[in-house]
């Protein structure tokens, strides 16, 4: 049987825990010292004996998202209420591995729904962006998933999603452009309207890095 070494912490009814298998741990940290052996490294000397654990450990948490349930987050904290006006959480910090070369992205989502009798927490949409985040990503993929899983479970009149990020894969290799940055947006429900949607984003206002 697997164990897996946490530290909980209740919230609001939800368990947030940062679990690290140690099974896993040492299967990834075996083969992370490989691969700093064949990068030319010794894996042995003082600066890098403990190296291969620590990014076993860090790559867990990473890629912690798969272990989550986004829906079941919002589900924790659903109230009743007849507010149909749009609710907006802007400038939520997020940080992504891209699937292609697994370097970080990292930027800020902006959020909003026009709910339909139910409202959530506030602090759930942005963990709902961690726990999407918190795996390898695209992030086209990432704003659908954020916008689907709001959809799905608060069934408000619309929901609104952008992305901000900049992307270490074209930052530190390939075209090496440290200033370009991706943005995505997603709509659903009252958003496909053009005036709802540029209320939207004239209240966001695009940041500039």
């Amino acid at each position: 049987m697997k164990k897996n070494c946490c530290e909980p912490n209740k919230e609001n009814g939800y368990q947030k825990s940062e679990k690290y298998n140690p099974e896993t741990t040492k299967k990834i940290s075996d083969l992370y010292s490989e691969i700093i052996c064949l990068l030319g490294e010794d894996v042995s000397r003082e600066g890098l004996e403990k190296t291969p654990q620590r990014v076993a450990k860090a790559m867990q948490f990473l890629t912690q998202g798969y272990n989550q349930d986004a829906e079941e987050i919002l589900r924790s904290a659903m109230f009743r209420e007849e507010y149909r006006q749009m609710v907006i959480v802007k400038d939520i910090e997020l940080y992504s591995l891209c699937e292609h070369h697994m370097l970080p992205f990292y930027g800020k989502a902006h959020v909003a729904y026009i709910p339909n009798h139910y409202v959530t927490g506030l602090s759930k949409i942005a963990r709902v962006v961690d726990v999407y985040a918190r795996r390898l990503q695209v992030q086209e993929r990432l704003t659908t998933q954020i916008k689907d899983c709001i959809q799905n479970t608060l069934k408000p009149l619309g929901v609104a999603v952008v992305i901000e990020a900049q992307h270490m894969c074209m930052q530190i290799r390939g075209v090496q452009k440290q200033n370009s940055i991706t943005v995505t947006s997603d709509f659903t429900g009252a958003f496909l309207k053009e005036a709802t949607r540029e209320e939207f984003l004239s209240l966001i206002k695009l940041n500039k890095y």
